[in-house]
């Protein structure tokens, strides 16, 4: 080694007393606290002005305290034991802990140290250390752990998607629900997991506007590796950088499948309900459809009887000699037939089929239906048309459900006997607002009470000794599914009104 000159000796010494005073500035500038500590019971030799901003001591203060006597208790023993949460590289040790602060609350550092040794002895002289603030980044390990716990136990299904829409995490619902418990799922397309009809919907409308908005949702279906079929509301977020960026997705999705069920299986009771209305309706009006039934046939019978009786002794006929009596006959079965058709349609349980529909020869033939009742309680029926009604949106089954109810109550609250006046039910058609129509049934009957008014359309409430209290509730039901409404009220010249409104068809 060549030795140094007396000019190169001093150029050294003032190059390191240089470096020295640098390292003394950096230090005392630092926002990270730097300490030096004995190697027995690490007592502070040198804490750095940082120890105020962190501890809230003043340099004189701490110096010559313990560090043991400033650690929680329960991290003081993870350092001597060097727990996992110590950490070791090239002969630094890495320590998060909690310090007590001079006000007595604890506080999260991270500090790094390291052993200072005599270079002739080998002996630890001191322990150099530098320590951060780490409680913003504990709060955050503690909340990021939280969320995973919260992640995992949840029973949405929650799927991480990158930005090539290739899943990159799903928790254990969605694992266990997509048929992945033993699959190595990083390297599946989203395609995979949702149908053809709902992978079109996140890609025309979901990612579009969760990239636009940040979130979008709605309903859709997810598929499992064995083609199961999962219903499920779909919450589709965008994660973005700080820089703004987007960075990933996150998928939650919702299983809808009991809720499906249970709307299908509500759907099917209303549906039953909705049949054994109509086959009570049918049974109050059994004994004036007999009647109407009876007449034609009666007719028919006389047709023919009257054609034996004219022509029994004759051993020839020409069709000029039955011509009337044959297509009278013939019309009246037609007539027979219509009506058994019409009873038939009625009861028949089928599913609703919204169409256009010609309101006032809907309203016709239920007029036609009821008009025997009618005569039996010496009541008319009335049908107010206007001229040019537009079609109504509709299923023409449950429409003559409604109609049907409203007229025959209107009868039965109008009946009057042979030796008075016939009293009336008027039907009427008028223009309703936001492009609907009106249909008003009018009785004479005596009103509604006030108890009454209240419970009118409640299931099982009924103002007839005998009712069933359903119609009304179902009629209503009926009306609102097609985006209509049903209500009452009392008319000023006597009776009740029965309103409900239609949506003009397209």
């Amino acid at each position: 080694m060549k030795n140094r000159t007396p000019e190169e000796g001093r150029t050294a010494l003032t190059d390191d007393a240089e470096r020295n005073r640098l390292l003394a500035e950096m230090a005392e500038q630092s926002t990270d606290m730097i300490s030096r500590h004995t190697p027995e019971d690490w007592r502070f030799i040198y804490a750095s002005p940082a120890v105020t901003h962190l501890l809230g001591y003043s340099v004189e203060e701490i110096v010559g305290t313990s560090a043991y006597d400033l650690y929680h208790p329960d991290d003081v023993e993870d350092f001597r034991l060097r727990a996992p949460t110590v950490n070791y590289d090239r002969g630094l040790y890495t320590h998060t802990y909690r310090f007590r602060c001079k006000d007595g609350h604890y506080t999260w550092l991270e500090s790094t140290s390291r052993t200072i040794r005599d270079p002739e002895t080998n002996e630890i002289r001191e322990i150099l250390v530098v320590s951060r603030d780490a409680s913003h980044r504990v709060k955050a390990d503690k909340a990021s752990r939280r969320l995973a716990r919260v992640l995992e136990s949840t029973q949405d299904l929650v799927i991480f998607a990158n930005l090539d829409f290739t899943v990159s995490h799903l928790n254990e619902t969605a694992r266990n629900a997509l048929a992945l418990e033993h699959t190595d799922y990083s390297a599946f397309p989203l395609s995979c997991f949702v149908t053809e009809k709902g992978l079109a919907t996140l890609m025309d409308e979901g990612f579009p506007t969760a990239e636009k908005t940040g979130n979008w949702r709605g309903e859709l279906t997810m598929q499992s590796l064995k083609s199961a079929r999962i219903p499920v509301m779909l919450e589709l977020l965008a994660h973005r950088s700080l820089h703004g960026d987007i960075e990933y997705f996150s998928l939650v999705a919702h299983d809808l499948t009991e809720k499906k069920a249970a709307e299908e299986q509500l759907k099917q009771y209303q549906a039953d309900i909705n049949h054994a209305s109509r086959l009570v309706t049918m049974g109050e009006l059994a004994s004036s459809l007999a009647h109407e039934l009876n007449q034609p046939l009666s007719a028919m019978v006389n047709y023919l009887r009257g054609i034996e009786r004219r022509f029994a002794d004759k051993p020839t006929l020409s069709w000029k000699d039955v011509e009337v009596p044959i297509t009278r006959s013939i019309k009246t079965a037609l007539r027979a037939g219509e009506i058994i058709h019409r009873m038939m349609d009625f009861t028949r349980k089928q599913e609703p089929v919204v169409t256009r529909l010609n309101l006032p020869e809907l309203i016709g033939e239920m007029i036609d239906f009821c008009e025997n009742m009618a005569e039996r309680h010496n009541v008319r029926i009335v049908f107010e048309q206007p001229p040019e009604l537009p079609f109504v949106k509709g299923d023409k089954i449950q429409l003559e459900q409604v109609l049907l109810n409203l007229v025959v109550n209107a009868i039965e609250a109008s009946i009057s006997s042979d030796d008075e006046e016939a009293t009336t039910v008027t039907i009427s058609v008028k223009p309703h607002e936001n492009d609907q129509l009106r249909v008003e049934v009018d009785d004479q009957g005596r009103g509604i009470s006030e108890s009454d008014r209240s419970r009118l359309f409640d299931r099982f409430y009924s103002t007839k000794e005998s009712g069933l209290g359903m119609g009304l509730a179902i009629s209503r039901s009926l009306v609102e599914n097609l985006e209509g409404e049903l209500w009452a009220e009392n008319n000023p010249a006597g009776g009740a009104r029965f309103s409900f409104t239609l949506n003009i068809a397209d």
